[in-house]
């Protein structure tokens, strides 16, 4: 799934360099206690696309935790544009792309389901 590799990347990123993917994606800075929570937060996107990484069949709860992840991310990426609260070179298109992962995840999801409930 290119969700999860982009999200396992995005994780690795927050880990090596939390101050720089702040910088990139609302132009703040981060410092101190930031720089500890921005790490913590690169390892627990890690370990979510770790866990949702593509198998030869997918599950229902993989399909199901990356896309609540990406439409919580979208929804909030998208309120901080809105509300012109951050801005950073990065941040539209991230949000975009949450997007469309979010979209793409729920159909799959979507379908994942209706199969399931023929064989069943």
């Amino acid at each position: 799934m290119v969700a999860t590799g982009t999200e396992a990347a995005t994780g690795l990123a927050l880990m090596a360099a939390p101050a720089l993917v702040v910088r990139l994606l609302f132009g703040e800075d981060l410092s101190g206690a930031g720089l500890v929570v921005g790490r913590l937060a690169g390892m627990g996107l890690f370990s979510l696309a770790l866990a949702c990484w593509p198998s030869p069949s997918p599950t229902l709860p993989a399909l199901r935790a990356m896309f609540i992840y990406n439409a919580l991310v979208a929804a909030f990426l998208a309120y901080l544009l809105l509300a012109g609260t951050f801005y950073g070179a990065l941040l539209i298109g991230v949000t975009v792309v949450h997007v469309v992962f979010a979209t793409w995840l729920a159909l799959a999801w979507s379908k994942f389901r209706t199969i399931a409930t023929i064989q069943n």
